[in-house]
This record gives structure tokens, C-alpha cells and sequence, in this order.
């Protein structure tokens, strides 16, 4: 079936008489912010008493606040797929089944296919301005290294400033992988081989074996050089900032960054005040590498964490002050949230601990899904609202698409709700999701089960991943929770919790402690196959040979004799 939205580009002449009518326009604007690692816990409206958050706050109180908020993926790419085409990840094929389960170089040739439509894109075909200011991760090239098939443009973002890639740690001077080198080299080999040689010549084995010997040394040394060499430019090949097309930077400096991002927005702002427009906002904040602007280091008792979630909230009111001047707030809804929970395992090249709080929720990024929600529209959502049933970050899709104007598409599985009926308080379960469904990369994790007419919400996991040490909810030993059979444990019956006794999931239930325990598992067991006989096949975007780094991709401000480098 054909979607039933139709595109300017089919109606030119009416296009062009709308989009440019000196009549304003009845559309809101839409300012769509997402914190990078952002817990749940971070916030002031959600209960921190450390960290001082005054605009975020202030926006919740001015809003809407919703405490069953989840992410559809706990990685920032599946987890940003998902909230820009309100559909899970899978659906795109930006899911794989082996690690790495992100982009992490800007030459690889995966990204979110063409095909799908983002709110973005659809709101462009509404005759909005649309923007990306900050972190894409969604992919950049396919088979050169200036064809940007994956780039924000394609998915319908008419301005591009930002970085293709998360801030990692590589791009950070002083705290880059040289001082980690250690950690990839084959010094163990190394060492084998020498041995070996040294037994051999004081045996007296023949020239011949020490040739090899020589030979297979010599070899391993080359390797161990090209891996050195490879590990200490990687800031010039993935710490790249954009402005649309064109690379302005390289390697970039995140310092003041934060701030310069929003100028940005601002300035996005201002130049279309007098139009329908779009930002989404996408801080590269909290992330590793920490960082934070001069103005905001030793604001906070939390070290260069807290620094960065101050900074965070700054830029934030500039965004709502710049609303408020130009008189532009109660025609506009702004979303915050999290791509997903914080990142608990995070510690520095120098061994500081930068680690985030996801609340009463249990561990964190790659685990959790638990992320704050804010809605505000003054005049439209009212104030100081509470919504304590399960939503999605992908419901912003089909909220911000019939909002612009538009239908939901047809043509394809849309997994989020509009959000506004239940906004707005004028329905409780209709729009409401029964069944929520956790991916850890493209393996069924969890489902999440909200009964109409009842204040449970039942909580299924077929798998769990294999914390370290034991006492924590953390992966220390592997820096971040992977999904592979390795490192999870399987659970035959799943384990079963009710969230809204148990919301930190501590006690599993068994079926001595839960009469129903076998048929809320059955309704839920039903529920996800019916879930994965809507999924079809499609390539995944996040296999081996779509993350890995293709050198003919590489994006670069200048030839690679000049190792990629531009200020």
C-alpha cells in the first residue's frame, strides 16, 4: 500500500505558493534535542540533588515529564536510527550480529539506507527548513569518498554542522589512544618469537630455522609498526567536523565546541523565524572523551562529567532564550532526551573515572533503556504534566510527522504512537504501547508488557549479559556489555519482573511469588512472535564488512600526504 503522504515536489507551483506565502503558516516548529550517554539520573527534574540543571528543569516544568521513557536501542547507532524513522532498528538493518554494533569510522560504507524516512525528510517535504547541529553516527560514504549517500542531507536535513562520528576519546589532545597503544599491539607475539629465537640459537638448530625465525621477527615487526602508526592517526581520519558537504575541520577541536554548536542552532533560529523549521539538536556531550568548555571546568562536585552535563544545560536555555526573544515559544515543541543510559564502564586514557547515573535504573549503557523525556509546548501540552506509562523515543516520529502536516506512511512498519492524545490528556491507554521490544544489536532481548486496564508493567529478559565484577552492573572487563553468547547468560524461562513494583529490577519473580508467572510469559512469548513475523529480512548495515575502514571512503580536507589535515 502507497503512503498516503504526499510530497511537494509532485504539486511545484502550489509548493512554491505556500512555502513562500506571506501568511504565517499554522505549523509548529519542532527543536528535537538529544544528549549523547545523557542517564536518566543526571537531571534535576528527575532527582539529582548534585548536578544543577535550571533550564532542563525549567523545561519539564513548563511541560511534560515522562518516567517510563525508553530508547529503542542502548547504542547510539541503532538507538539514533530509531528515533529519527520511529521504527526499530532491525527494520533498517542497522542491527548486526557480531562487534563492533556502532559505526566507528567515518571511511566505512554502512549508514541508514535511502529509503528510509526520517521526520526530517518528510518535514522538508512539508516545506519546513530542517537542520542537524552536532553527532550523526549514521553513516557518510558508499563507494567514494565525496558521494555522502549516507550523509544528513539524504535523510532531509537541508544544513549539516557537525561530526559524522561520535566524540571518542582519539579526538581529545593529550587523551587519545598513543597513550593506549599498549593495549593493541602484539606484544605477546612478540615476545613468543624471541624466546623462540634465543632457544633456537642456544641450541645450536640450524641456520636455516633461524632464517625463519628472523623472517617471521622481521614480519611481526612491520605489522606491529603499521598497527602503531595506523592507531596514532586515527584522530586525523575519524575527528572531523562538517558544514554540509565540506569538511572544515581536521582533526577537530572539541574545546568550545559545545558552544560553537550552538551558535549554530541559534543562528539556524534566527535565519528562519519567519517559517516553519526543524532542528535536531545533537549534543556531542556527554560522550567519551569528556570534555567541557573552559567557562564550565570546576563548575560541578563530579569532575569533568558534571562539567560537561552543566555545559548540556546551557546550551539548552540559549536554545529556549532565543524561543522566548524572538517570540517564537508557544509555536514550538522541544523534546529533550538520551540516546540511551549513561555509560558506566567509562574511564579515561589516564584511568579517571567519568561515569554517570542512571538513577533508580539498573546499569547502563548497552543494558539500559530507561532516558529522560521532556516535552514542552506552552499552550498546547499542559505544564507541570507527569506520563508514568511506557513511551518510545521513536514516538516523536509519528508525532512530529502529523504535526507538520502529514500522514504516517503506510507503506511500512511504523513501531512508535503519537504522542499528543496522551500529551494532551485526552485519552489514556488507546495510544498507549502494550509491548515494547529490547534489542542488545540484532538479538531479541527483552519485551516489556503494559496490559490495558492495569498498572503493571511486566518486564521478560531471554538474556542478561555477564556483569564484572559480579557486585556491579557494569562490563569493566570489556568496557562496555556485548550481546554475543560469550558474554550474556540465557534464560530458560526468561526472567520476569513487574516494573512497577520493581522498577530497578532487583527480584526476579518465580512462579511461587507470581500466580500468573507461566501465562504472562505465554502472552508475552506470543507477543514476540508475532513482533518478528513483521520483521523482514534486509542487509545489515552494521555487518563486518560495512563497519570496517575502507581507505577510498576516507573524507579529508586535504591529500593523505598531508595525513588529512585542515584548521
Amino acid at each position: 500500500m502507497k503512503s498516503t503522504w504526499l510530497p511537494c515536489s509532485l504539486l511545484p507551483l502550489l509548493l512554491e505558493v505556500s512555502c513562500v506565502s506571506p501568511q504565517e503558516s499554522s505549523k509548529p516548529n519542532f527543536v528535537l534535542m538529544m544528549v549523547d550517554d545523557l542517564g536518566i539520573g543526571e537531571l534535576g527534574c528527575y532527582g539529582n540533588k548534585t548536578l544543577r540543571t535550571p533550564n532542563i528543569d525549567q523545561l519539564a516544568r513548563e511541560g511534560v515529564k515522562l518516567t517510563h521513557n525508553i530508547a529503542a536501542a542502548s547504542l547510539c547507532t541503532p538507538s539514533r536510527a530509531a528515533f529519527l524513522t520511529g521504527r526499530y532498528p532491525i527494520r533498517s538493518g542497522i542491527a548486526g550480529y557480531s562487534r563492533p554494533a556502532v559505526f566507528i569510522f567515518n571511511a566505512a560504507s554502512g549508514g541508514l539506507p535511502s529509503q528510509e524516512l526520517t521526520f526530517a525528510k518528510i518535514a522538508k517535504q512539508e516545506c519546513y527548513e530542517t537542520a542537524l547541529v552536532g553527532k550523526w553516527q549514521l553513516g557518510l560514504n558508499c563507494e567514494r569518498s565525496d558521494d555522502h549517500c549516507h550523509h544528513p542531507s539524504i535523510h532531509g536535513f537541508n544544513y549539516f554542522f557537525g561530526i559524522p562520528l561520535p566524540n571518542m576519546r582519539d579526538c581529545q589532545p593529550g587523551h587519545g589512544t598513543v597513550f593506549q597503544i599498549h593495549k593493541y599491539l602484539p606484544y605477546r607475539t612478540l615476545a613468543i618469537v624471541l624466546v623462540t629465537a634465543a632457544l633456537l640459537h642456544y641450541s645450536r638448530i640450524t641456520t636455516l630455522s633461524i632464517g625463519v625465525i628472523v623472517s617471521w621477527l622481521s614480519l611481526l615487526l612491520v605489522v606491529t609498526g603499521l598497527i602503531a602508526g595506523f592507531i596514532m592517526i586515527i584522530p586525523y581520519f575519524n575527528c572531523v567536523l562538517m558544514r554540509d558537504h565540506r569538511v572544515v575541520e581536521q582533526p577537530f577541536t572539541s574545546e568550545n565546541l559545545t558552544q560553537r554548536m550552538t551558535h549554530e542552532a541559534v543562528d539556524f533560529i534566527e535565519r528562519n523565524s519567519a517559517k516553519p523549521f526543524l532542528l535536531h539538536f545533537s549534543f556531542l556531550q556527554v560522550h567519551t572523551a569528556m570534555f567541557a568548555s573552559v567557562a564550565f571546568r570546576g563548575t560541578s562536585r563530579h569532575g569533568i562529567y558534571g562539567d560537561a552535563v552543566h555545559e548540556v544545560d546551557w546550551s539548552v536555555g540559549q536554545i529556549i532564550q532565543t524561543l522566548d526573544r524572538l517570540k517564537l515559544r508557544e509555536n514550538t515543541l522541544v523534546y529533550l532526551t538520551s540516546d540511551q543510559g549513561a555509560h558506566l564502564e567509562e574511564i579515561s586514557a589516564r584511568g579517571e573515572v567519568h561515569r554517570g547515573w542512571n538513577g533508580i535504573f539498573k546499569a547502563g549503557k548497552s543494558t539500559n533503556w530507561e532516558v529522560p523525556g521532556i516535552l514542552s509546548w506552552p499552550g498546547k501540552i499542559p505544564s507541570g504534566g507527569q506520563v508514568d506509562k511506557p513511551t518510545s523515543n521513536m514516538d516523536l516520529f509519528p508525532t512530529v510527522v502529523h504535526l507538520s502536516g502529514a500522514s504516517v506512511p503506510e507503506d511500512r512498519e511504523i513501531d512508535g504512537h503519537d504522542l499528543m492524545d496522551l500529551l494532551q490528556r485526552r485519552v489514556e491507554w488507546e495510544l498507549n504501547h502494550e509491548f515494547l521490544f529490547h534489542y542488545c544489536n540484532a538479538y531479541l532481548n527483552a519485551v516489556r508488557w503494559h496490559p490495558q486496564n492495569s498498572s503493571s508493567v511486566w518486564k521478560a529478559f531471554y538474556f542478561t549479559p555477564n556483569f564484572y565484577p559480579e557486585s556491579e552492573t557494569a562490563c569493566f572487563h570489556t568496557h562496555v556489555c556485548f550481546c554475543t553468547a560469550d558474554y550474556v547468560t540465557y534464560h530458560n524461562p526468561p526472567l520476569l519482573f513487574d516494573l512497577s513494583r520493581d522498577p530497578s529490577e532487583t527480584t526476579p519473580l518465580t512462579p511461587d511469588t507470581e500466580l500468573a508467572f507461566h501465562s504472562i510469559l505465554a502472552v508475552m512469548k506470543e507477543a514476540v512472535e508475532r513482533h518478528q513475523r513483521s520483521v523482514k529480512p534486509v542487509e545489515s548495515q552494521i555487518s563486518a564488512g560495512n563497519v570496517m575502514w575502507k581507505p577510498w571512503l576516507q573524507p579529508c580536507c586535504s591529500t593523505f600526504g598531508q595525513l588529512c589535515q585542515c584548521q
